[in-house]
């Protein structure tokens, strides 16, 4: 029998679930808010507690403004800090284990790198009044704080304030130390966020004891030393554990500015500074007056080693040769004869001081740098600043500066390799490139112009002309590198107006090149490395590398024939000798930031260089001014007692007396006629001729002395 059917209970339709899900959600999202709700009154109700009105309202809507703005900043300080970081992840400790003693292009001695700088006595041994009168001086919260000292800060403010001047310093030690391991001297505030986080980081990684160690080893205190023990050596003919109190409160005062108050150049101010650094130790409560009152009365006295200034700025050039050459050999301790000439390095050093100390206030203008070589490639003299003892940033070989219309002739080059002359015709008028659309200095042009007139008047349009339609960027930009350019430059077809960064040692390479025929690879600064024992391991000559063709004859007799006339007729007015035919250009970047001159003669090349550490703006600063102006003093001073040689493509070195005196004379300022002093050049002996007469004056010392003979009786005394 069959069972009954079962009837299944009905489902609930699915609108009723749907419903109790929206109810369960309503009532949850509800409760939710109401709970938030009494949370939030119950919040409000309690701050209320701390609601402030009135005058006590602004300072707190200012301090949270400043929170704020603080906590902002801290962030884009340290996006700007961030590359310096990098350094510290470099062997920065290790100074490398060479050890040079360099010897000027006659063989006599003029400076060290790496040995001195290795001679480190521990702190424990350094005796007690050296220590303290450099803490006294530089830093006397050293201990105290912790890498940046907001109370000597705002203490030094104070000072400057009420003397209307920078009296004292805020850097610590340890800031000090950051910017010597780490960074440049540039005034900008970059550099300064980069070395207040850097001192917080040495500071976290270093004790006191290792950072004092450092900035006392690593401070550069003239003469061309660097540390204590090497000035003490240097100055004293001691060792470091052997001075008196005088003599360490004349190498403690050497910290601020080792340049100007070097005993060995100025012994007056250095003995000033000593006196101030022994005030310092008495006001800091290092030692009492009596106890400082015999080295007042007795200052100290430093060995004679003449009075002529360390050439720092090639030292330090040299020394990078060397260390590369050498590491070819194995070898790590060696003397080098170098190439520099002190005559023309002191000249180099005193037309730039000269001319910045003469006319920099009214060109707002306050560094530059200068490389001089001779036409064989030898570098004569290199001038990295005006003082190295405020800043070891060499400017001639390390920083990269708008060349502007100084870079013209490599475009130039180029373009008389191509097939063009100096009488080729070029339109110089309007001319868009993309969205780039450059004008001349003038804001007019001229038309229809050979290359020759574009060339000494600088015009702008006509360079962007060949490249964009003759030539191309990159074919410029080879061409550059061929004649010895060693920054790396731009792709951008703006680059053919000179805004690639490139240093004052590439431009007086590229230069050279023309003044040399056409050949490149015979820049050095080093002649001879030898062994202590006195073997000669390399020799420029004979292992060095072997002059290369990069410019053709042709292009480098057409380029000369122009460049020739930017002196005589051109931009360069004010570069031109008298009597003696001068190949240069001038340069000049946006906004007058930098400023150039860069020529040669028959016998030299050089490459000047002023502007601005920070960037900022000159005062309408040409490279037909200032450049210029020292470019012709400096060579005005090479060129006495000399034998002229003729610039390559050019017959004769001489051009016509009258006309080139004219020229020179009507480009200089009733300043300049007034202001300037000319050097002389002292007549100088080889070092074979200077060994020989001293050679010759021991034998006549060490000489038997020869006793005259006995007079002749007369008949009266007889």
């Amino acid at each position: 029998m069959d069972k009954p059917d079962e009837r299944k209970k009905p489902r609930a339709p699915r609108a009723t679930r749907l419903l109790d899900v929206d109810a369960w959600i309503d009532s949850t999202l509800y409760e939710a808010g109401f709970i938030a709700r009494e949370t939030w009154e119950n919040l409000t109700i309690f701050f209320r507690r701390f609601r402030v009105t009135g005058w006590r309202r602004a300072v707190i809507e200012l301090l949270s403004e400043c929170a704020t703005l603080g906590a902002g900043g801290s962030v884009v300080m340290l996006v700007l800090a961030l590359p310096a970081f990098d350094e510290t992840s470099k062997d920065w400790r290790n100074q490398g284990d060479f050890a040079v003693t360099f010897l000027d292009r006659y063989g006599n001695e003029i400076g060290q790198r790496g040995i001195f700088q290795r001679d480190s006595v521990p702190l424990d041994e350094m005796p007690d009044h050296v220590v303290n009168a450099v803490l006294a001086t530089e830093d006397r919260r050293f201990f105290e704080h912790f890498g940046i000292d907001f109370i000597g800060l705002l203490r030094a403010m104070t000072v400057n304030v009420q003397a209307n001047s920078v009296v004292q310093g805020g850097s610590t030690i340890t800031q000090q130390l950051a910017k010597n391991l780490f960074l440049s001297n540039e005034r900008t505030v970059e550099r300064k966020v980069k070395e207040a986080f850097l001192s917080l980081w040495l500071e976290m990684n270093l004790t006191k004891k290792e950072i004092l160690q450092l900035y006392l080893d690593r401070a550069y205190l003239g003469g061309g030393t660097f540390g204590l023990a090497a000035a003490a050596d240097f100055y004293f003919g001691k060792n470091i554990k052997d001075l008196t109190l005088a003599e360490g409160a004349m190498l403690a005062g050497l910290f601020k500015a080792p340049t100007k108050y070097a005993p060995h150049i100025n012994l007056p101010a250095a003995r000033a500074r000593a006196n101030e650094v022994l005030s310092n130790m008495v006001q800091g409560g290092f030692l009492t007056e009596g106890q400082v009152l015999s080295a007042r009365l007795h200052p100290a006295d430093v060995v004679d080693r003449g009075d002529r200034k360390s050439p720092d700025y090639f030292l330090d050039y040299a020394f990078d040769e060397a260390k590369r050459i050498a590491s070819k050999y194995g070898i790590h301790s060696m003397v080098a004869r170098t190439t520099v000439d002190l005559d023309l390095q002191s000249a180099a050093e005193e037309t730039l001081e000269y001319h910045l100390r003469q006319y920099g206030k009214d060109y707002g203008v306050t560094e530059g740098a200068i490389v001089m070589l001779e036409n064989n490639g030898a570098v004569r003299a290199i001038v990295g600043g005006r003082d190295y003892g405020e800043s070891q940033f060499n400017r001639a070989t390390k920083a990269l500066r708008q060349a502007g219309s100084s870079f013209k002739i490599y475009t130039y080059t180029a373009a008389m390799e191509a097939g063009l002359t100096p009488d080729s015709i070029v339109v110089d008028g309007p001319i868009s490139w993309g969205n780039w659309s450059p004008k001349n200095y003038g804001r007019g042009y001229a038309g229809r112009v050979t290359i020759t007139t574009a060339l000494t008047r600088s015009l702008n349009s006509v360079p962007v002309r060949l490249a964009k339609e003759k030539l191309s960027i990159p074919v410029i930009k080879a061409e550059a590198e061929k004649m010895g350019v060693e920054s790396p430059l731009e792709s951008h077809k703006t680059m053919v107006l000179g805004t690639s960064g490139m240093t004052v040692m590439d431009q007086a390479t590229g230069y050279n090149t023309l003044a040399n025929g056409g050949f490149v690879g015979t820049r050095h600064a080093i002649t001879q490395l030898v062994t202590r024992t006195g073997d000669v391991f390399y020799d420029f000559d004979r292992d060095g590398p072997k002059p290369k063709r990069a410019v053709s004859e042709k292009a480098v007799s057409e380029m000369n024939s122009m460049l020739v006339q930017v002196p005589e007729i051109g931009t360069g007015k004010r570069a031109a000798l008298p009597g003696i035919r001068v190949a240069g250009k001038t340069g000049t970047t946006q906004s007058y930031r930098d400023a150039w001159f860069c020529g040669f003669t028959g016998n030299y090349t050089a490459a000047v260089w002023m502007g601005n550490d920070d960037f900022r703006p000159t005062r309408n600063m040409t490279g037909g001014s200032l450049p210029a102006m020292s470019w012709e003093r400096l060579m005005e001073y090479a060129h006495k007692n000399l034998d002229l040689k003729p610039i390559p493509g050019i017959q004769h070195p001489f051009v016509d007396h009258k006309t080139a005196a004219k020229v020179a004379e009507s480009a200089k300022t009733e300043e300049q006629k007034n202001a300037e002093q000319k050097l002389e050049r002292p007549a100088v002996l080889s070092h074979a001729s200077t060994e020989f007469l001293k050679e010759l004056s021991g034998r006549f010392r060490s000489a038997p002395v020869i006793e005259a003979p006995p007079e002749p009786k007369t008949l009266s005394a007889l």
